[in-house]
């Protein structure tokens, strides 16, 4: 098992988030972002350049945070999967030049003012089938994470996804069911459970992120791993009981939430030391989650 995260949260700049990285003792960046600019779409020169300087730091890029298949794109946009095929091309030989073997990639949208049963759910299928095909052939493994998309909105769905994309694996997020909606239920839909979630699909989980929160008066209040709703701790002691080996990749959403603009630029200190902080306290949850597995 190893920790990582999502490092553009601790700086905006690739040799901040380096330093994050180094003083929580970690090899590892899920890398998303470098100077605001996702790193399947950095130019080439850019990417030739955060290649070099990964290399030199001796920091490996575990997973890409991709924009393909976000939740900012819709299913009924042919221009929108255009980019995300775009995006699939490039991000294949930069994953290759970097040792990258996981993606994380979404299904989309959901559709505004459509019910659960109208959302274009085959064509989801058939384009992820296409996405996920061209990474599976190039040996690389696409994860879907339980976001803000449509096999997001309830475990049934996303093991639906499953049964319909061969060879697609997840990235269970603890802090997203916190916010969103439950279609297994019915209307008008409670929030979401993180363990019910998990409980349902982590024989499909390969790649875990971490992020916590409260949700109130309709807003999400993002808080460290261990002291919101999500479930990290009890999530914790299953993967611990099952011999998880995989990777625990931070999002704390506490000083800075990449894809809301109306958060504005952070201040560079707290985004660096809430980071850290978040980091060290994921660290000794699981480790407690650990010992008491081995009692």
């Amino acid at each position: 098992m190893y920790f990582t995260g999502f490092a553009d949260e601790a700086a905006r700049d690739l040799a901040g988030q380096i330093a994050a990285t180094k003083e929580l003792g970690w090899s590892n960046i899920e890398s998303r972002a470098i100077d605001g600019t996702n790193i399947h779409d950095l130019s080439d020169e850019a990417f030739d350049k955060a290649a070099a300087a990964l290399d030199e730091a001796g920091v490996h890029v575990n997973c890409f945070g991709s924009a393909i298949a976000n939740w900012g794109k819709s299913i009924d946009s042919d221009a929108d999967f255009e980019k995300d095929l775009e995006q699939t091309r490039r991000a294949i030989p930069r994953m290759k030049r970097l040792g990258t073997k996981m993606i994380r990639i979404m299904s989309w949208k959901v559709l505004p003012d459509r019910p659960p049963e109208d959302q274009m759910r085959e064509k989801r299928w058939e384009r992820l089938k296409t996405i996920a095909g061209m990474f599976l052939d190039a040996g690389l493994q696409p994860l879907h994470e339980n976001c803000m998309n449509y096999a997001g909105r309830g475990w049934s769905y996303t093991l639906d996804m499953l049964d319909n994309v061969p060879g697609l694996k997840l990235v269970f997020d603890t802090g997203n069911p916190v916010m969103l909606p439950d279609w297994t239920k019915p209307e008008p839909w409670p929030m979401q459970s993180s363990w019910e979630f998990y409980r349902a699909v982590r024989d499909h989980v390969a790649y875990v992120h971490i992020k916590d929160g409260v949700f109130k008066d309709g807003r999400m209040d993002y808080a460290y791993a261990g002291e919101g709703s999500g479930d990290v701790a009890k999530i914790f002691e299953d993967l611990a009981a099952r011999g998880y080996d995989g990777g625990i990749s931070i999002e704390p959403h506490l000083a800075a939430i990449f894809h809301d603009p109306k958060t504005g630029l952070p201040d560079p200190v707290k985004m660096h030391d809430t980071y850290v902080e978040d980091g060290r306290r994921t660290m000794k949850l699981w480790a407690d989650a650990v010992a008491k597995v081995r009692g």
